[in-house]
């Protein structure tokens, strides 16, 4: 098996929704993301599957040390292989790698954030960072694109967030902020032992309300000269959104099971989506 085939396996085997967006993009651009995605899964994998949190830094580590061994021309492991032609085709910086793994280490520090402002760095880490480099990867001519990237970003992590309260509940995580949690009359244990009632969906609505924010605030920041060539990440947010629309047509029912979209319907959305777009690039540029 080549990199190249151990990261398109390892990206269509998550089933991720990002996979459908990839299909639409050119075969350098494509290939470079799906090998920026399998990495993500790669070091994603080593806090979600390690029990042993020590065993998971060591981990970690030697993934720091493959970025570097990558950058430096001599990997070891696929990914890192494959991320050689990605690294020298596209301007992805050395610590942009080091910044995700950073933030998934903070899940072994971490199981719970105070605020807002200290979920905003994990979600910059583990997620808005993701976007910077896929805004290079689809390609840009106006700076202010590298804003929506980020808060699209930012918007991505925050529906995960909401969408896995249940599952991270069940692994001791809770990523909602606790002063956000006071002010509506929910605590951790309510959480912790899946308990719905008006309060946590009040709670939730408020983070489905910012999620919402952000999606708003990526695109108001997108410039049209970028749009087309950023459609793959606007194909990403229409998936996403309807995944946020699916969360709140259940009452916020997010610790009964995880809201899930079928194949079929991402695949609806993405054609729809990467249709209307090239529609608008057509009449923009006819």
């Amino acid at each position: 098996m080549t990199p190249d085939q151990y990261c398109e396996q390892k990206t269509a085997g998550s089933g991720s929704s990002f996979y459908y967006s990839f299909l639409f993009l050119d075969a350098d651009a494509r290939r470079a993301m799906t090998i920026l995605y399998a990495f993500c899964r790669e070091v994603d994998d080593v806090v979600d599957e390690c029990s042993d949190p020590g065993v998971a830094r060591v981990k970690l580590a030697w993934w720091r040390d493959e970025i570097a061994r990558s950058f430096a021309g001599a990997p070891q492991h696929p990914v890192g292989k494959a991320l050689q032609w990605a690294t020298g085709r596209y301007n992805l910086p050395q610590e942009h790698f080091l910044e995700i793994i950073d933030g998934m280490e903070m899940d072994l520090d971490c199981n719970a954030y105070r605020s807002f402002k200290e979920l905003s760095l994990y979600c910059y880490r583990v997620a808005s960072v993701v976007g910077l480099m896929a805004a290079e990867i689809f390609g840009y001519e106006d700076r202010r694109t590298l804003k929506y990237a980020h808060d699209l970003g930012m918007a991505f992590q925050l529906t995960n967030i909401l969408r896995d309260v249940g599952e991270d509940a069940a692994r001791g995580r809770v990523y909602i902020p606790e002063d956000e949690m006071e002010r509506f009359g929910v605590t951790r244990d309510d959480i912790l032992h899946h308990t719905m009632n008006d309060a946590m969906r009040a709670l939730l609505q408020h983070q489905a309300e910012r999620a919402r924010q952000y999606y708003a605030q990526a695109f108001s920041h997108l410039p049209e000269s970028d749009r087309y060539s950023q459609r793959s990440g606007i194909i990403m947010a229409e998936v996403y959104q309807a995944l946020l629309q699916s969360i709140e047509d259940s009452g916020f029912d997010v610790f009964a099971q995880r809201a899930r979209l079928s194949p079929a319907r991402k695949m609806w959305i993405a054609w729809q989506t990467a249709r209307r777009e090239k529609r608008h690039h057509l009449a923009r540029t006819a």
